[in-house]
């Protein structure tokens, strides 16, 4: 996860290549708190979030249906039906 900057002056926009936006996207859809997620990796919550927003216009083609409240709340339902199918997955272990 390396990040790139844009000269020597600390001052200046930094740069993060496509793997390190790939893990931070990945650790914040698996974290409660895309806050906790952002300061955990050192960015801005409100960069996280724009990475966020840009990855679900880039999976649903379009800004507008993106920012349809009904649109997220389905999203969020079918993430948590998700998790809760692959916990169901999970082999239980039972202790001898």
């Amino acid at each position: 996860m390396a990040t790139k900057t844009n000269g020597s002056s600390p001052n200046k926009r930094r740069k993060y290549d496509a793997a390190f936006k790939a893990e931070a996207l990945r650790l914040a859809s698996e974290s409660r708190s895309t806050q906790a997620a952002a300061q955990q990796l050192g960015i801005s919550p409100k960069l996280l979030c724009r990475w966020q927003q840009a990855q679900l216009v880039a999976e649903v083609g379009s800004e507008e249906v993106a920012r349809d409240p009904e649109v997220r709340a389905l999203r969020a339902c079918l993430k948590r039906a998700e998790q809760e199918l692959d916990i169901l997955k999970k082999p239980w272990s039972a202790p001898a």
